[in-house]
C-alpha cells in the first residue's frame, strides 16, 4: 500500500480538489490511502471559533459564517444542485454548533480539539464526495475510528498498541481510502497530534500497514535548503537520509512533521515529498543512505521566539540543581527548547510558547533567579553551514547569541529597525 498526504494548499479551493483528484488518477489508485488535512488555512479559522468562544463571544458567529461560506464556495464550484454533500456539510456545521452549546468543559485545550478537528472532516468529506462523482470509487475513513491517544489535548501522544489492532483489522487495503490527518479519539473525545500533524498521521498508517513509501504532496518541488518565502535562493534536495531529516524536522524544517520520520525509519518506508503542480517532478527522496544531495548549507527558520537568560541571585553557579529547576518549570509551562547554552553563572534558552504560558514560567522564577528576556527574536539553524551562509544570517540583525558544533550552527538574531 502507498500513503499520501495533501496538505491544506492543495484544497484550498475547487481547483485544488479537481487537482487532488488529478493526482490521484495519474499516480493510480489502487491499494492507496489518502490523508487529507483541513482546506487552506480553515485551521487558523476553527482556531480563531476556539478563541472567540472562550474569550470573544461577540465574534464567534461571523467566525463560523466565514467557515461555512468558504466551505459552500467550493462546493457550489464542485456540485450541483441538491447533492448530498450540502446537506453534509451542514449536518457537520451543526454538529459543532451543537458541541459547543452543550460544552461544560473550562478546559481550552479539550474544548480546542472538539473543534479545531471539523476542518478535517469537512475537507475530506468534500474530497470523496467529488472522486465518487466523477467515478473514482473511495471509501471514506474517521480515522479517530483508527488512532488511538492519550488525552493530552493539542499534542496528544499516539497509542501505537490500540492503534495498530484498529489499523490491520479494520483497513481495506486493496482499495482506496480517504481520511483526515490531525486526528485522534481518547475515549469517546476528539484529539489532536499537534499543528501539522498530517504528516505523522500518514506515518502511522504507514508503520501499521507496513507501505510500501509515503508521498507528501505540497506546492513546491520537494525538500529545498532554505524556505522560499523567507530566502530569495534555494536548491532542491534530491534525497536526505533518515538521520538527516530527523536532525532538520528537531530544528524546526516545516516541509516534514518531526515525529514522521521515526516510524518510517524503524521499517525502512520511503518518504517522497513532490510537488502536486509537477507530476513529472520526482521531488525529493527521504530514505537510508545518504546524508544529503547535494550537501549545500541548510536555513531553517523559526520566528517569534523567546530568548531568556537566567542567573542565580545569589551568584551561585549553574549547576545541576539550579538547571534542573529551570527545566522543571520549563516542562510544566510546556515551553518547547530550540536552544541552550550556559556559563558558569548563565543558563540561555530559546524558546516556542506555544501555549502563551511566559509569564506564568518568569513568575514561579523570579524570586529565586535573576530573568532577562527578548522578545520576538528569530532562529536561524544552519545545517552543513559554511562561512559564507553564516555572514548571510548575521546581517540580518542583532545577533543575541550563537552557537557552532561541527555540522550545526545556531543563531537567535534581533532584527535591526529599518531607517
Amino acid at each position: 500500500m502507498r500513503i499520501f498526504k495533501f496538505g491544506g494548499a492543495s484544497v484550498k479551493d475547487a481547483n485544488g480538489v479537481k487537482n487532488v483528484a488529478s493526482v490521484l488518477q495519474h499516480e493510480g489508485i489502487e491499494n492507496v490511502l489518502v490523508v487529507i488535512s483541513a482546506m487552506g488555512k480553515m485551521t487558523n479559522a476553527f482556531e480563531q471559533v476556539a478563541d472567540a468562544y472562550f474569550y470573544k463571544k461577540d465574534s464567534l458567529k461571523d467566525f463560523l459564517t466565514n467557515i461555512e461560506d468558504y466551505h459552500k464556495k467550493i462546493i457550489t464550484n464542485l456540485f450541483k444542485d441538491g447533492h448530498q454533500i450540502y446537506t453534509k456539510v451542514d449536518f457537520l456545521l451543526g454538529e459543532l454548533a451543537g458541541i459547543m452549546a452543550t460544552n461544560n468543559s473550562t478546559n481550552y485545550n479539550q474544548v480546542y480539539d472538539q473543534i479545531v478537528g471539523y476542518g478535517e472532516l469537512l475537507s475530506t468529506n468534500i474530497v470523496s464526495a467529488y472522486l465518487t462523482d466523477i467515478g473514482v470509487k473511495n471509501k471514506w475513513l474517521d480515522v479517530r475510528d483508527y488512532i488511538k491517544t492519550d488525552a493530552n489535548y493539542r499534542d496528544a501522544k499516539v497509542n501505537w498498541k490500540f492503534t495498530q489492532q484498529e489499523i490491520k483489522n479494520n483497513i481495506v487495503v486493496n482499495s482506496l481510502n480517504i481520511t483526515q490527518g490531525f486526528l485522534g479519539r481518547c475515549g469517546t473525545e476528539t484529539t489532536t497530534l499537534g499543528r501539522e500533524g498530517s504528516d505523522f498521521t500518514a506515518g502511522v498508517f504507514a508503520y501499521c500497514l507496513n507501505a510500501d513509501s509515503v508521498t507528501i504532496w505540497k506546492d513546491v518541488a520537494g525538500v529545498l535548503n532554505a524556505d522560499p518565502r523567507v530566502f530569495t535562493e534555494t536548491e532542491l534536495l534530491n534525497e536526505i537520509s533518515y538521520t538527516e531529516a530527523i536532525e532538520m524536522a528537531f530544528y524546526g524544517a516545516s516541509v516534514i512533521h518531526p515525529k514522521t520520520i521515526q516510524p518510517l525509519e524503524q521499517k525502512n518506508i520511503p518518504l517522497f515529498v513532490r510537488s502536486f503542480e509537477n507530476l513529472s517532478n520526482k521531488g525529493t527522496c527521504v530514505g537510508k543512505g545518504t546524508k544529503i544531495n547535494p550537501e549545500v548549507p541548510c536555513f531553517i527558520v523559526k520566528k517569534n521566539q523567546i530568548l531568556i537568560s537566567i542567573s542565580a541571585k545569589d551568584f551561585s553557579f549553574m549547576v545541576e540543581s539550579n538547571i534542573s529547576d529551570v527545566f522543571d518549570k520549563l516542562h510544566e509551562h510546556k515551553l518547547k527548547v530550540n536552544l541552550i547554552q550556559n556559563s558558569a553563572i548563565s543558563f540561555s534558552v530559546c524558546v516556542d510558547d506555544k501555549y502563551n504560558l511566559f509569564e506564568n514560567f518568569y513568575n514561579d522564577l523570579k524570586a529565586k533567579f535573576k530573568i532577562k528576556s527578548y522578545k520576538n527574536v528569530t532562529l536561524y539553524t544552519i545545517r552543513h553551514f559554511d562561512n559564507e551562509a553564516i555572514t548571510t544570517i548575521r546581517k540580518k540583525g542583532k545577533s543575541i547569541i550563537s552557537q557552532i558544533n561541527t555540522e550545526t550552527a545556531q543563531l537567535a538574531i534581533q532584527t535591526l529597525p529599518s531607517n
